[in-house]
């Protein structure tokens, strides 16, 4: 990825530009020391004068108020904010008329920023005073003083924020008061700049000491550059939080969230004081001290999956290289492109009218269709539709260019979603809040309702990165998340009434990916990349999940590395420099995953065996995974071989005596229990009307107080459950203290005798029950 700058032979300012900012995604105004505003058009490559401000007035920082969200009679802003150097700030019309000058600070009123909903404007000024003003231009509040310059100021992402400077220091005051200020040290000289991009969350600034720094909302230091030579005089978010742009003297650089640069140019600008981004992301524009306007435009963007490779050559031009046979194809484009996403076979290109979807088998013939809205600034694929997200909502297409659906939650704020808080599968779409980040929407994908009882998913703390697995049947849908903890939790999407159960299975995980293919879960924890080859496990059998995992030293990856892909048993890793390394994974779970999806067992261990003869270390995971799998689908029988073959002697001998219970309703229970579901085993068995081995259940659980209570609700084996607590106490030497078992033991002679006659009889009945069904088993064995 580059920049294409373009600067204009003479200069059109006759001073320096302090300030510019665009009205559409083609319309630039800038200001200048020699009081004039000019207006840029990019489709005609015209500059007009808009107004000569008086003598007196030298801008320093203008803003566009924003446009209201998805309104479409509004598609460009029609005023803007102005600060200048003699302590006001001027509220000017598209046309360029004054509508109103206000007396803000004593010195010059260096920023001025609208909040995102255009309800606030915040000045800072040389007086150290940040104040907050309404949209007529009514003082509401001072919510700082200080001895010191405020040169930069930034609204928080939920409006109810503020970031400004102070010296060396950083500070993020709230509006409430009383509320906890954040404060400190973030340069080693003045800070001249700094931005808060309401995407992603993270803050850059830049200052004197010729470095510029991000930082996430909590003062945390992400990266530091090196120094440069001069100092660092501007840096701007893009809209969609993926790029930012750094500029200095004779300097210009597009950089990755993360911090690494894509690219540096030198342009002869002089220092460039203000950069602004055009609201679609492509291009952005900076105040140059020589009286230029800078223009840029970011190219060769690239896009990969497997063997095709997808470059942005120019604004409205794709080269496709296929890198097996080497064929080239170009694409063409009626409007400039936003965004691209290829995946699943498809690439889809989202340009500022239209969207086009390309198949990876015939690059001529594309679906287009016109977008209802303004700009897309999210494209998700899953295998068989993908989500385009803008201003307006979420929209669900089908790749033949179908909407789907359009999924709609209470307080949803579109503009603010990105790759991790929205996830997309074959048949679910899940959303994460920003109002209440605790919380995740989980919508059907076809029919854009909320799934289930409607209740969202609910967290204990604020969630940071949601993914949902790719694979398999959609009531197995599994999401998983990291908390800002860093813990990664795992959770089944569909629930029917009860209690969520949310498993914890790492720790300190900084990245995650599922696979495309199976639904197998990687990810970087601590110092450790690790591979989750059956994350399922842990509603099965907590204790086999250690044994079904890979885990790799991650050291070579540097600190803050992201998991880019995880397509086939490749997975990509980007470093914080920016470089690309690629690691592939044993092929053999993603076979197993397959045989299991179609139910080919008997292949699945002939699978097993095979990766043992090969005699590699991972034999035992891919038994344990087998073994999961195996009691997660309920094959005992593939289920006894692998605990078998990993040495798990004490669960094949409870799969054994499994095998052994006279009914099909006792073995799904006892299955149950295995996984430790013994709530559902229990109403399996109650709801069957096997109330003995629902009692007899309770008892081998030491569970005495349900186990009696049930005896006594339905009127039946209250002596079996006395006898086998009268033999449970004289086994540790103990005495009956529990009140309600000494009140039903009193005149209760216990006759082992009888109570073994009686066992016997309940199970000969059960195996009555069970010969009208063909599945009968041996006797079984009574516990004494």
């Amino acid at each position: 990825m580059r920049l294409k700058t373009s600067l204009l032979k003479e200069p059109k300012h006759k001073e320096l530009v302090s300030c510019v900012g665009w009205t559409t995604a083609d319309e630039l105004y800038s200001c200048s020391d020699d009081h004039q505003i000019m207006k840029w058009n990019l489709l005609t490559s015209e500059t007009t004068r808009v107004v000569k401000l008086p003598d007196d007035i030298y801008p320093v920082d203008l803003h566009w108020f924003p446009r209201t969200i998805g309104v479409k009679k509004q598609s460009h802003a029609e005023s803007f904010v102005l600060t200048s150097s003699d302590g006001k700030f001027h509220l000017i019309s598209k046309l360029g008329r004054v509508e109103k000058s206000v007396e803000a600070h004593c010195g010059a009123v260096l920023a001025g920023r609208w909040n995102y909903e255009g309800t606030a404007l915040v000045t800072v000024g040389e007086d150290g005073q940040v104040k907050i003003w309404s949209k007529s231009g009514m003082l509401r509040s001072t919510l700082a003083q200080q001895g010191s310059p405020v040169y930069s100021v930034a609204w928080g992402p939920d409006s109810e924020k503020v970031l400004y400077t102070s010296g060396k220091q950083l500070i993020i005051k709230p509006l409430q008061p009383n509320a906890k200020v954040l404060q400190w040290k973030a340069h080693d000289g003045l800070i001249l700049k700094t931005d808060w991009n309401s995407v992603n969350d993270l803050i850059l600034s830049a200052g004197e000491d010729c470095k510029y720094k991000v930082w996430d909302s909590y003062g945390r230091l992400l990266y530091s550059s090196q120094p440069h030579e001069y100092p660092i005089t501007s840096v701007a978010w893009a809209v969609d939080g993926e790029l930012f742009a750094v500029g200095s003297f004779h300097t210009l650089r597009l950089c990755d969230k993360t911090g690494w640069s894509y690219a540096l140019e030198k342009p002869n600008t002089g220092s460039i004081f203000n950069i602004a981004w055009s609201t679609d992301g492509t291009q952005l524009a900076g105040a140059c001290g020589n009286g230029h306007v800078i223009f840029a435009h970011v190219v060769e963007q690239h896009w990969e999956w497997k063997n095709f490779e997808i470059t942005l050559i120019k604004r409205r031009t794709m080269e496709v290289h296929n890198v097996i046979n080497d064929a080239v194809d170009l694409l063409e484009f009626r409007d400039r492109v936003i965004k691209a996403s290829l995946n699943y076979g498809h690439l889809v290109v989202s340009t500022s009218l239209q969207c086009y979807v390309f198949s990876t088998k015939n690059w001529n013939t594309p679906l287009i269709f016109d977008l209802k809205e303004g700009t897309v600034s999210l494209i998700l694929q899953a295998e068989r539709h993908f989500l385009l997200v803008d201003g307006g909502g979420l929209y669900l297409y089908s790749y033949e260019g179908r909407l789907i659906s359009s999924p709609k939650f209470p307080g949803m704020r579109t503009d603010i979603l990105n790759a991790q808080t929205v996830s997309l599968s074959n048949d679910t779409l899940a959303v994460k809040d920003k109002a209440d980040e605790k919380v995740i929407y989980i919508f059907e994908a076809l029919s854009g309702k909320p799934l289930g009882d409607g209740k969202p998913l609910t967290h204990k703390t604020e969630i940071v990165v949601i993914a949902l697995d790719q694979k398999g049947l959609t009531s197995e849908r599994k999401i998983a998340f990291i908390d800002k903890n860093r813990d990664l939790y795992i959770t089944s999407v569909k629930r029917f009434g009860k209690e969520q159960k949310i498993v914890k299975i790492g720790t300190m995980v900084q990245t995650l990916a599922w696979n495309d293919t199976s639904n197998i879960l990687c990810g970087i924890q601590d110092t450790h990349f690790t591979v989750w080859y059956y994350p399922n496990t842990v509603n099965v059998d907590k204790d086999l999940l250690p044994k079904t995992l890979y885990e790799k030293d991650a050291s070579e990856f540097g600190k803050n590395p992201q998991i880019i892909h995880f397509v086939g048993n490749q997975i990509t890793i980007r470093r914080a420099d920016g470089s690309l390394i690629h690691l592939n994974m044993s092929p053999y779970p993603a076979i197993l995953h397959e045989y299991i999806s179609s139910s080919k067992w008997e292949d699945a261990v002939r699978l097993c065996r095979f990766v043992k003869a090969t005699a590699t270390d991972e034999d035992q995971t891919m038994w344990a995974c087998l073994a999961a799998m195996a009691v997660a689908n309920k094959d005992m029988t593939t289920a006894e071989i692998a605990y078998a073959s990993i040495g798990e002697i004490d669960k094949v001998q409870y799969i054994n005596s499994i095998k052994d219970l006279p009914s099909k309703e006792s073995r799904m229970a006892h299955t149950l229990l295995f996984s430790g579901n013994t709530q559902e085993a229990e109403t399996l068995l109650l709801q069957t009307g096997l109330v003995y081995q629902a009692i007899q259940v309770n008892i081998n659980l030491y569970n005495w107080d349900r186990a009696l209570e049930l005896a006594v609700k339905h009127k039946t084996h209250v002596d079996t459950v006395l006898a086998y607590r009268q033999k449970f106490l004289e086994d540790f030497g103990k005495k009956e203290t529990n009140k309600r078992f000494l009140q039903y033991a009193e005149g209760l002679e216990v006759d082992w005798n009888k109570i073994k006659a009686k066992i016997e009889m309940e199970i000969a009945k059960e195996r009555e029950r069970a010969a009208t069904s063909p599945a009968v088993r041996a006797s079984v064995t009574v516990q004494q």
